[in-house]
């Protein structure tokens, strides 16, 4: 049933730094030195999916139901990343097409994993952005407690200040943001996007300031609320645009701005603006794109992990700082921390893996396999990197 799918793939893919093993236990052999990672196509559905969103998309989804398996997940990562197949001319194409038919790949269209996420309604609405975050974040507590910190912080630690676990490179970057701010007791905080309330509770319980946290996840809120018992912290579940009538003297904006998007990022910069006292210091920590010409986001990120997500070029970012009227005072980026984060995150969530199925199912599990490592490459390749930018509003 296959020998003619595998014919037209030997053909139209000469060189393969890989090999391809069928559901009917054929294989397409690796042709270079090094034999590389074994995809194993577990079922012609996969190729249905791949033949209807001949894309990222389409090998994505052929992957998160479980058509699409590798024997080592790192090497094969590395190659999607570095290999490109050779330009195919119409011909070649309908080879394929029709070999795959012939394997039984479109006797049914394949249905799309149940997890794929399309958020409806204005991009960076008030409720799409609540949606887009909540799809993310509203797992359950315990799945994401399977791979962070104690103190639940989900951002880049800093590890190059001597730090060698990731309980003690967490606490060194919440302190960092804390000295950045120069904060002292008595003062009012507005965390954003507080998450579980780790910079929240570090804040108050080590320099003696008011925090205000927003969130918007009724779980994140909720147990932010009892690890911040007893200290001067106050949780809401709201969106930064219903902050009204309110000032601070400091404002920490930690992973937050990767998901404002670039229609909204002025917007943004000039409400928090508006929310500091005059004098007082906004510090702004999110991941950043370094290479002008590269899409914002590809098609899996968007529909499986963080919906509507985009992080910005710095310069757009500090554009939009600058037209809000603050002074930057001071920039520094991470790259390498935040690699050696998610190599730590990956390394705890696979020891975990199977609480982790149990809370969230394998289509989830499958995803955030990907998720963390791909991640991880965006920080080594020079793709992207987490920046601190602090900045003041004059007096």
């Amino acid at each position: 049933m296959t020998e003619d799918l595998r014919a037209a793939l030997a053909e139209a893919l000469p060189h393969r730094p890989f090999t391809l093993r069928l559901w009917d236990g054929t294989e397409l052999p690796a042709t270079s030195a090094e034999d590389g990672p074994t995809f194993i196509l577990t079922s012609p559905v996969a190729l249905g999916h791949i033949l209807r969103a001949p894309s990222q998309l389409g090998v994505g989804r052929a992957y998160v139901s479980g058509g699409i398996e590798v024997d080592d997940m790192d090497s094969a990562l590395a190659l999607i990343s570095q290999w490109s197949p050779p330009p195919m001319d119409n011909a070649a194409k309908l080879k394929i097409a029709r070999g795959a038919v012939k394997a039984g790949a479109l006797r049914r269209v394949p249905r799309v994993p149940a997890m794929e996420f399309r958020p409806k309604g204005a991009r960076h609405s008030i409720l799409r952005d609540k949606r887009s975050v909540t799809h993310h974040y509203n797992l359950s507590n315990e799945f994401f407690s399977l791979f962070l910190d104690e103190s639940m912080t989900y951002s880049c630690a800093i590890w190059s200040r001597g730090a060698e676990t990731l309980e003690e490179a967490q606490r060194t970057k919440l302190e960092l943001v804390c000295t950045k701010l120069g904060l002292k007791p008595g003062m009012r905080v507005l965390d954003v996007g507080c998450g579980w309330g780790a910079f929240a509770i570090h804040a108050a319980r080590e320099h003696g300031v008011h925090v205000t946290g927003i969130t918007l996840s009724e779980p994140q809120a909720e147990l932010a609320r009892e690890r911040a018992a007893g200290l001067d912290v106050d949780i809401r579940v709201m969106d930064y645009r219903e902050l009204q009538g309110q000032t601070f003297d400091a404002i920490a904006s930690i992973g937050m701005v990767e998901h404002v998007g670039s229609v909204n990022i002025d917007a943004y910069m000039a409400k928090l603006a508006s929310l500091l006292k005059p004098g007082g210091t906004l510090l702004n920590h999110g991941i950043a794109r370094l290479r002008v010409g590269d899409a914002e986001a590809g098609p899996f990120s968007e529909r499986y992990v963080w919906p509507d997500a985009a992080p910005l070029h710095v310069s757009r970012i500090q554009t939009a700082i600058e037209r809000a009227g603050l002074h930057t005072r001071h920039v520094e980026d991470f790259p390498d921390d935040y690699a050696r984060t998610l190599l730590e995150w990956q390394r705890r969530f696979e020891a975990n893996i199977d609480r982790a199925r149990e809370l969230a199912g394998d289509e989830r599990v499958r995803v955030w396999r990907i998720y963390l490592r791909v991640s991880r490459q965006g920080f080594e390749s020079g793709f992207m990197s987490p920046y601190q930018v602090r900045a003041e509003k004059p007096r």
